[in-house]
């Protein structure tokens, strides 16, 4: 069976977003012919935690754990932020930043290129030339972000030449929607986007995950682009029927950031439940996972508060469960031109949920488009409230009536099945594979 290295900081007891697509990826290698054998940190500063995900790896994985060190303990010391998960680097809001926050993103920009893992690499690399020298591979897989991860895949190509490497793109390097939140000097940006062109020309194969991103990176020079989008598993969703909520339930899973805050959501919501008390009393909005205090604060200022049903972060199974059982599931997406090319993995388990998706976002966005070609949801314009709320009262009305469903075509929604996607990935690492062999001499 043909080997693929896989060298990425998100695995295992990591939760969240990052972690879900190689693990899902490396629950089906095996299916296509391909041993996984995973490089991940040993201590690694998580801003969750969701050991649910050891279910989905095979038996035996080889997982070579190796220590890494991060600035985050200095950062929460020197900022006094102390019990606070870190997303996106060190980027906070404008509004809240005092001077403690400008210095460590000045420093986390400038200092720390490409990002504050990159001091995982060096070791990395001078563990990974001697275990390849002993145990051999075929392809080596990087995955970012962390886009550190990426540099660690460039000098191992240094060193085997003859060896395919393929740079997975989860999201964009330089055209993040933060990168301009960073203070970077010129020479900082300069170097981030030498790294980032390097990489993507240097790879035997650029993975990423949407059309939009394959069409940013496609004025690099590069070997080979393809899209290989998220997606949901099937094994996931095997479970007992769900009965949706007795309430008008509007649910999101996972991180709302402040960038993310769907306002024109909350001013429909309050203008409904003023015109109709019944709207009122049937609403309930969850929010299941990491929500920022701003997000909070607006729905107790539209006065939507006791309506509000919040939790933390819950294990992956049951964020599906919570996902089954709603009347309507919310899509947020953050308010920059620059995440038109987001899908996030949540997208597509909130398509094999079976409930309508209401997004909040750019309507020519990726994720606007699969909305669309899957006839699953709608994504609204951020200060859409006229279409917004009539679709929310339309979707009431069907509540009320017992009709609430959606017709969404079930066979284009098959093709984001993790189990399809790993064939698709593994047809490309199988082309690679055979390129990559010593032509034999007639």
């Amino acid at each position: 069976m043909k080997k693929a290295l896989i060298i990425t900081y998100y695995w295992i007891p990591s939760g969240g977003s990052g972690v879900q697509r190689w693990v899902k990826f490396v629950k089906y290698l095996r299916g296509f012919g391909w041993e996984p054998v995973i490089c991940a940190p040993e201590n690694a500063d998580y801003p969750v935690v969701d050991a649910s995900f050891e279910k989905d790896l095979p038996a035996d994985i080889t997982v070579i754990r190796r220590p890494i060190w991060e600035p985050y303990a200095l950062y929460r010391k020197f900022t006094g932020k102390k019990d606070k998960s870190i997303q996106a680097g060190f980027v906070t809001d404008a509004k809240q930043e005092n001077w403690k926050d400008k210095l460590s993103i000045w420093l986390r920009g400038n200092l720390f290129i490409p990002d504050p893992r990159v001091c995982w690499v060096s070791p990395s690399v001078r563990f990974l030339k001697k275990y390849l020298s002993t145990n051999p591979v075929d392809v080596i897989i990087t995955t970012g972000p962390p886009h550190s991860v990426h540099l660690i895949g460039r000098r191992l190509k240094k060193q085997f030449p003859a060896l395919p490497w393929i740079a997975d793109f989860r999201d964009p390097w330089t055209g993040i929607f933060y990168y301009k939140d960073l203070k970077l000097s010129l020479p900082a940006d300069f170097r981030h986007r030498q790294l980032e062109k390097k990489t993507i020309a240097e790879a035997d194969l650029t993975l990423v995950v949407s059309e939009h991103m394959q069409q940013e990176f496609s004025r690099y020079r590069h070997q080979q682009l393809a899209v290989v989008a998220n997606g949901y598993d099937e094994e996931d969703f095997v479970q007992d029927a769900v009965k949706p909520d007795e309430q008008f339930v509007i649910t999101h899973t996972g991180l709302l950031t402040e960038k993310q805050n769907p306002q024109v959501l909350w001013k429909v919501l309050q203008e409904i439940a003023v015109e109709n008390a019944y709207f009122k009393n049937d609403l309930r909005i969850r929010l299941t996972g990491s929500v920022d205090g701003s997000v909070l604060n607006d729905i107790k200022a539209s006065d939507l508060e006791a309506n509000l049903e919040l939790s933390a972060y819950v294990p992956h199974h049951e964020a599906i469960r919570l996902q089954r059982g709603s009347q309507l599931l919310l899509l947020c997406l953050v308010q920059n031109p620059d995440t038109k090319s987001i899908v996030t993995g949540k997208l597509f388990e909130y398509l094999q949920s079976g409930r309508p998706v209401v997004g909040i976002g750019y309507t020519d966005g990726d994720a606007a488009a699969i909305l669309k070609q899957t006839n699953a949801g709608v994504m609204f314009d951020f200060s859409d409230a006229v279409l917004l709320k009539e679709k929310i009262q339309a979707y009431y009305q069907q509540y009320k009536s017992g009709t609430l469903s959606v017709d969404a075509d079930r066979e284009v929604i098959s093709q984001f099945s993790r189990r399809k996607l790993t064939g698709k990935l593994t047809g490309l690492l199988d082309q690679l594979y055979q390129k990559s062999q010593p032509v034999n001499p007639v």
